[in-house]
């Protein structure tokens, strides 16, 4: 499996967060855009199986072969953003800025809504014979989430809207596991069981993903789901995405690089305690 330590995949993160900095423009949303649209598959190929054979727990356990698919291709998601660039800031590397991190996140939010957005009209498509009848079965159970997952959280008000929060807070602790799990080892078998594990998780407790959600709630508006634009928006997207950003670098970034990049001193031992010398 070929692990890498702690320290060393740790490091990894900063190198990887400021290259993503520096990436150009065109890169960076090209790269953005496949995660969106392969993750947004990963949905529906997870949703088609929980639909066909009953079993959620088969589809947590399938989902994960997207998200092991794009970032073995080296495709990058919101929720890895989140929690990999900010750390090169913080490691005062050079050149990088808060616009920088800002200008990042916010054309990897593009790229990854138009990949959604892809194939979200592609299966909507496909699932209403280019919009000729209605959705068949998983069509509908997509439609459904979409009004459960926003018009369930607006009859709790501000309440609803705190525990959309913290569900994308709990979910991006978890994806960013992954994201830190494809750094880990240099074998692709130790990277995917790395990845799989959290990403299972995540799924199977039904927590908020920014970019899943970029896919299912555009996919329920268009095949007729009961809820507006802006209950997406407000009642789902805004919450999820500002969890995501602070579950992943609380959980995640800022406590592996606090502790394996910028660590405190160490104690002495007893004996280094009696023996100062023996310290230096």
């Amino acid at each position: 499996m070929a692990y890498l330590l702690p320290s060393e995949f740790a490091t990894k993160m900063v190198d990887a967060g400021e290259a993503k900095v520096f990436m150009s423009t065109r890169d960076t949303l090209i790269r953005a855009y496949m995660a969106g649209a392969i993750l947004a598959l990963a949905a529906v190929f997870a949703i088609t199986i929980a639909t066909t054979t009953g079993s959620g727990i088969l589809a947590a356990a399938l989902f994960p072969i997207g998200f092991c698919m794009l970032y073995l291709m080296g495709f990058d998601l919101l929720t890895g953003v989140f929690v990999l660039v900010p750390l090169a800031w913080l490691d005062r590397r050079p050149g990088v800025t808060v616009n920088g991190i800002l200008r990042n996140w916010g054309l990897v939010f593009v790229g990854n809504f138009a990949g959604a957005m892809t194939v979200a009209f592609l299966m909507a498509f496909i699932f209403t014979y280019g919009f000729s009848v209605e959705p068949g079965a998983v069509g509908q159970k997509i439609a459904g989430i979409g009004e459960s997952r926003t018009l369930g959280y607006a009859e709790y008000g501000a309440a609803g809207w705190f525990t959309i929060f913290i569900r994308g807070m709990l979910c991006n602790w978890m994806v960013s596991m992954g994201v830190v799990g494809a750094m880990i080892s240099t074998h692709v078998s130790g990277k995917v069981l790395a990845m799989w594990m959290p990403i299972m998780l995540f799924f199977f407790m039904t927590f908020e993903h920014s970019i899943v959600n970029m896919f299912l709630f555009p996919s329920a508006l268009i095949m007729g789901g009961g809820f507006s634009v802006m209950d997406y928006l407000w009642w789902n997207e805004i919450p999820t995405v500002l969890g995501n950003l602070v579950g992943g670098l609380a959980f995640t970034g800022l406590t592996l690089y606090s502790t394996h990049v910028r660590t405190a001193p160490k104690r002495r031992t007893p004996s280094e305690a009696a023996n100062p010398a023996m310290a230096s």
